[in-house]
């Protein structure tokens, strides 16, 4: 029977403290448990230097040997095991060009947040605090550890760990810690692209999205690293259409109501379907209807260039940005052809866009016919799996004689046209159509 992941962690501090050294549980998981929550994973600091480390654990992964950081494999888990240190002389606003293996204190001291910097031994089950994060912790408060300009100055990526922390954990962030970070938050650009979108995965997940993307904003973060949904604070809406206000109004409702399991791309066609309505607005001359003609189009490339500039992967990027210009049409889907009702739902996109569709309507108007309807004829649809592969190919007319090309190819589009309205239903159907199509026309 496999062990389980705290007592996996809880052995590895028995092995270094049975070697001679201290070890401890510190930072998440610590703070996970005090809690109630059950973490993921398990760090353990210890008096160890590496060599000393490798000499225990037969299997390690020098992740950072320089810096006193190893991973541990025990039983198909990694466990982080690092020496106590203390850093000094950061530069570059991420990496100290100073680091001394040191002591519990001096490690606990080094650390971003008070509530992260908890240590625990699970063998005497002693909770050690050398930087008042349980008192955080009871007060539900996000404070930096010693001087709030400092630690933020060290890793600018704490700026945006600050805020998914409050978020995630559902605290509010110390007044100065947080007036801190307002005023570096400009230097999160220092940062790379990367880094920042690994926070900003976390940050926008359920059920903490929608607090997240207010925090971002008020902390002066949204104008730095997602300038475009900046912009969508003031620009309005039609009431009639979105009586809920502002495009962002409407973006963080949507994100109120991302389901526990939501996928990783919907948060983020969330944030970005409605992206272009600010570079979009025009209004009624005639009126006080606020119009957005193309945004869907325009959305789309902008969410492109965002994703790039996160380094998002390839196949992320253009899920989420062709759910971004297919949004609009589930306004039509009732009056639309069978045909084309279909080639919607066949697209590998279509759930995402139907989940998407779904917190749109939630985030103004609530009525979710639309929704209803499309979940219907995608049920039909699945009890109907030959519509799915086309009836003819390239090859069946090639054997009726025809050469490829244009011609092939719109004769081709027009059977998949009628398989789709139901007029051709199967293989030999379709041959026999093509052989009329394909006799040559009397004169």
């Amino acid at each position: 029977m496999d062990s389980s992941l705290p007592d996996l962690a809880a052995g590895i501090v028995r092995r270094l403290q049975a070697a001679g050294h201290s070890a401890y549980w510190v930072g998440g998981c610590v703070r996970d448990r005090l809690l109630g929550r059950d973490p993921q994973d398990y760090d353990i600091a210890t008096s160890a230097l590496p060599a000393q480390i490798e000499s225990l654990f037969p299997r390690t992964i020098p992740v950072g040997r320089k810096f006193g950081v190893l991973i541990v494999l025990d039983s198909g888990r990694e466990f982080q095991v690092a020496t106590f240190r203390a850093e000094a002389d950061y530069q570059d606003g991420r990496h100290p060009e100073q680091v001394t293996f040191s002591n519990a204190q001096a490690d606990a001291a080094r650390r971003d947040f008070t509530v992260n910097g908890l240590f625990f031994d699970p063998v005497t089950q002693q909770l050690h605090d050398w930087v008042g994060g349980e008192r955080d912790l009871r007060a539900k408060l996000l404070r930096t550890i010693g001087s709030p300009a400092e630690r933020f100055a060290e890793d600018y990526l704490r700026l945006l760990r600050a805020v998914r922390f409050a978020a995630q954990l559902d605290f509010q962030i110390e007044p100065e810690t947080f007036a801190a970070l307002k005023a570096r938050a400009p230097q999160i650009l220092d940062i790379s692209a990367e880094r920042i979108r690994e926070e900003l995965l976390k940050l926008f997940r359920p059920p903490h999205a929608a607090r997240g993307l207010d925090l971002l904003r008020e902390s002066g973060l949204l104008e730095q690293i997602l300038p475009e949904i900046f912009a969508t604070i003031i620009c309005d809406q039609s009431p009639d259409y979105h009586p809920e206000g502002t495009v962002y109004q409407h973006i963080r409702l949507m994100l109120q109501e991302l389901p526990p399991d939501a996928a990783p791309s919907l948060p983020w066609t969330a944030l970005l379907h409605d992206v272009a309505k600010p570079v979009t607005a025009s209004r009624d001359p005639h009126g006080d209807a606020i119009h957005f003609y193309g945004h869907e189009k325009v959305g789309a490339q902008m969410a492109e260039t965002i994703l790039q500039r996160l380094k998002f992967p390839r196949k992320q990027t253009d899920e989420i940005v062709a759910t971004v210009l297919h949004h609009m049409q589930f306004k039509d889907v009732k009056d639309m052809r069978k045909s084309t009702l279909r080639r919607m739902l066949l697209r590998d996109t279509f759930p995402l866009e139907l989940e998407l569709h779904r917190l749109d309507c939630l985030g103004s108007h609530r009525r979710l016919d639309h929704y209803e309807f499309m979940q219907e004829r995608a049920r039909e649809l699945e009890k109907q799996p030959q519509i799915r592969p086309p009836l003819l190919t390239g090859d069946d007319l090639q054997s009726l004689g025809m050469k490829p090309g244009p011609a092939m190819g719109a004769l081709l589009a027009e059977a998949r046209e009628k398989q789709l309205s139901d007029e051709l239903k199967t293989t030999e159907e379709a041959m026999e159509w093509a052989k009329e199509r394909l006799k040559p026309s009397s004169s």
